[in-house]
């Protein structure tokens, strides 16, 4: 019995990625857009240095996921709180991922002030803790995030309010 092939054109249709752009909860940028744009940035870190700021939140453990409602609330407050030149994203499921202009060091100041910001959106239960890198030219996106990411884990072991930034050092 012959059988039938049947091809269709898709010639009109919109080509689909594999990255999503925006996160559906917060309306933000993703992972994937956050590591596209350290990529473009860390080259010129050099000669206008920057950092990236993650930032953990913290809930009591409740046994439920964060609602998206909060996400949203976090997401809201925390860019309006952050300078015209300053870009933010979401980063994983209760992280917010900030690349500020300035060297690593200053960005502890910034990174204090986003912590007061989450405990100002008054949550109950709800703290944030942060993790700093910098960027630099010799260093891929994917490894300046693992350094934010590593501080990140390190100030949530520690706990509420800490901030640890990353210093390239094992002492």
């Amino acid at each position: 019995m012959p059988t039938a092939t049947t091809t269709v054109d898709h010639g009109d249709l919109p080509q689909l990625t594999s990255a999503v752009v925006t996160d559906a909860v917060t309306l933000l940028p993703t992972r994937a857009t956050l590591l596209d744009h350290l990529a473009e940035r860390s080259p010129s870190s050099d000669v206008a240095p920057a950092a990236l700021v993650l930032v953990g939140l913290l809930h009591r453990d409740t046994g439920w996921p964060m609602p998206g409602s909060h996400l949203d609330r976090v997401a809201g407050a925390l860019s309006a709180d952050l300078r015209s030149d300053d870009w933010i994203a979401r980063s994983g499921p209760t992280e917010f991922a900030v690349v500020l202009n300035g060297a690593a060091p200053d960005a502890e100041t910034a990174a204090n002030r986003l912590i007061r910001t989450v405990l100002g959106v008054e949550i109950p239960g709800l703290t944030a803790c942060a993790g700093i890198a910098g960027l630099s030219p010799d260093t891929s996106a994917s490894e300046v995030h693992r350094r934010a990411t590593l501080c990140l884990a390190t100030a949530r072991s520690v706990g509420s309010g800490q901030v640890i930034r990353y210093s390239g050092t094992r002492h």
